[in-house]
């Protein structure tokens, strides 16, 4: 059996997967440059809040004082737009999602609340993660519907929900590359240790906390397991490059409901409809998990 190949890099480092794909590595999570040095590029996810001064420099090193055509979201979760706000004050271009995304992207919706309860020592402190929702008018607009990707000839999204309702990944079939986003990562987020050193680096379902669809997740895989990618490029996780890519791929694909489907949890049985969110949506977890909290404060406040 092929084993994938992962390509390791410090967090705060950066290295170039292709000579137009750049992976620079924060904390938590990924983001990507895309586009050759000398020409346009576009920025593939914002990081977590705080980075947006290394992004920015890492940026500069590859492309010099040229600001990105766009940056494109593959989906906006806290740990994929934290600093979005600083660099649009900097690049002040337009941010493409896909429409599902838009109310929680314009302040209208918040995103599903995380479930800390589905296992793992990362999952119980997802509740720090705020859903939103976020706000980044007038920069955000739809992705385009004929699947085109602004600002990058031969790159294409594929709806990929399940994680988020619009969550996309992006695809070249030239070189067989997948710029996964979180409909697959490549280590086990649901464990602390693990998200902070990305091992183990094994093709993984999306992070169990923060997946409000199963069902969809399953199908998202199964779908890109058939593009049969040469290189995955995670929004968690090392990219993996080889032959092995695809076959670990497809393994995930037939085995997801034992392999990623968590054993426990609310949105396991109460899924969330891929429909365009809409305000006013009741949120249980978010209320249990708050309700927890409040008496755990409570506990600690009257103890003698």
């Amino acid at each position: 059996m092929t084993v994938p190949h992962a390509l390791a890099v410090p967090t705060g480092r950066f290295h170039f997967l292709r000579s137009d794909v750049v992976r620079l590595r924060l904390p938590l999570a990924n983001v990507y440059f895309l586009g050759r040095p000398g020409d346009s590029w576009v920025l593939v996810d914002a990081g977590v809040p705080g980075t947006a001064r290394t992004i920015r420099n890492a940026a500069t090193q590859v492309h010099g004082d040229r600001p990105p055509e766009a940056i494109v979201l593959t989906h906006g979760h806290l740990d994929h737009i934290g600093a979005l706000h600083a660099l649009l004050e900097r690049w002040p271009v337009p941010v493409y999602a896909h429409p599902l995304e838009r109310p929680c992207l314009t302040g209208r919706v918040p995103y599903p609340f995380p479930d800390p309860s589905v296992g793992g020592s990362m999952s119980v402190l997802s509740p720090a993660l705020s859903p939103g929702p976020f706000s980044f008018q007038p920069a955000v607009q739809d992705l385009p519907e004929d699947g085109t990707v602004p600002g990058l000839p031969g790159w294409e999204w594929r709806h990929t929900p399940g994680h988020a309702n619009g969550h996309v990944s992006l695809w070249r079939g030239s070189d067989r590359t997948l710029i996964a986003g979180d409909a697959v990562v490549t280590t086990r987020q649901e464990s602390l240790l693990s998200a902070l050193t990305l091992r183990p680096a094994v093709v993984h379902g999306p992070p169990a906390y923060y997946t409000p669809n199963w069902d969809a997740a399953r199908d998202s895989v199964r779908r890109l397991a058939h593009l049969q990618p040469d290189l995955l490029a995670p929004g968690h996780g090392h990219p993996l490059r080889g032959e092995g890519v695809a076959t670990d791929l497809h393994r995930l694909a037939r085995n997801f409901d034992e392999a990623a489907r968590p054993n426990q949890g609310w949105y396991r049985r109460h899924p969330v409809p891929v429909t365009l969110p809409q305000p006013g949506r009741r949120d249980p977890v978010r209320w249990a998990v708050l309700g927890a909290l409040a008496l755990l404060g409570s506990a600690w406040l009257l103890q003698p």
